[in-house]
């Protein structure tokens, strides 16, 4: 594998270069399906972390311009440590941002009633985990959910979002 593709690589996923070199060479030197590789493997990662308790964490307050939206979200970790890494601290302002710009009801598919799924009302509609990330329409909440849990090594998760709207 060249370092270049490797360099590529890891700037288009953030992972470590290990990780790179590996995927890259279980892809046969495809970038697109190293990507592939290393979605999967976040994947992996994020399901054997999920019963690990995340007690720790941050709130983070979003105020959109003209002061008329306003979030606040709860995001845990596992440990302070995480919860103070820059990776962390980005992903919790962007979440806040998000729903502050598509305006979720629901973190989960399984938090939304039944009643509302019977109305035919699409999850990504509703659901923010389910919703392509406002930033990089390519990406759902929950694929960057699951790349912050495979660059971290941690459980992390949204706890809960209150939205402000003047009006509402």
């Amino acid at each position: 594998m060249s370092l270049d593709a490797i360099k590529e690589l890891r700037e288009l996923t953030n992972c470590g270069i290990i990780d790179c070199k590996k995927a890259l060479e279980q892809a046969g030197g495809n970038i697109a399906k190293a990507k592939d590789i290393l979605r999967e493997k976040g994947l992996q990662m994020a399901l054997k972390k999920a019963s690990r308790a995340a007690n720790e964490g941050r709130v983070e307050a979003y105020v959109h311009n003209g002061n008329r939206i306003g979030v606040l979200v709860e995001v845990n970790c596992e440990t302070d440590f995480v919860a103070r890494n820059d990776f962390f601290v980005q992903f919790s302002r962007d979440i806040a941002m998000h729903i502050a710009a598509m305006a979720p009801k629901y973190i989960k598919k399984e938090d939304v009633p039944a009643a509302v799924l019977e109305g035919g009302v699409e999850l990504s509609a509703v659901c923010l985990l389910e919703q392509p990330f406002v930033k990089d329409s390519s990406k759902s909440i929950q694929d960057l959910l699951n790349e912050l849990i495979a660059k971290t090594g941690e459980n992390i998760l949204i706890g809960r979002f209150t939205r402000y709207k003047i009006g509402e």
